[in-house]
């Protein structure tokens, strides 16, 4: 990927993970450049297909295009930074990110966005006075 995509992506996420929102200056590791469709299903290393991901998010999402919503049990895809809208899937309840629609849902069990690591993360950061969208 060169460089100038890169910069693209970094620049429209605003320096924020785009699955779990976190900020970039708030961890030492560089975010990732994450294929929302992964290469091994033919996902392309074009802009409309990439996102900016904490490396937590991006290793726990890998290659998956869909996870099971915990509340139907259905096959449901995961969300899509630059088609969907973070808000209408996802909310912050203190440090904890709740899936409002079954794409949030499935999104936040495949990333496992609320396991203790990240959550705790979270609440740090929230304690410190950062805010999370």
């Amino acid at each position: 990927m060169n460089q100038e995509l890169a910069r693209t992506v970094r620049e429209r996420a605003g320096d924020r993970c785009e699955y779990c929102r976190i900020p970039q200056d708030a961890l030492p590791l560089r975010f990732q450049i994450d294929h929302i469709r992964a290469e091994q299903h033919e996902g392309e290393t074009v802009s409309d297909n990439l996102a900016l991901a904490c490396p937590y998010c991006n290793r726990c999402k890998g290659p998956n295009i869909a996870g099971f919503d915990p509340e139907s049990g259905q096959l449901i895809r995961l969300f899509h930074p630059r088609t969907d809208s973070w808000s209408e899937h996802f909310q912050f309840v203190h440090a904890r990110i709740v899936g409002i629609s079954p794409v949030g849902r499935a999104t936040v069990q495949v990333l496992a966005m609320n396991a203790d690591a990240p959550f705790r993360f979270r609440l740090t950061l929230l304690r410190s006075g950062v805010p999370l969208p």
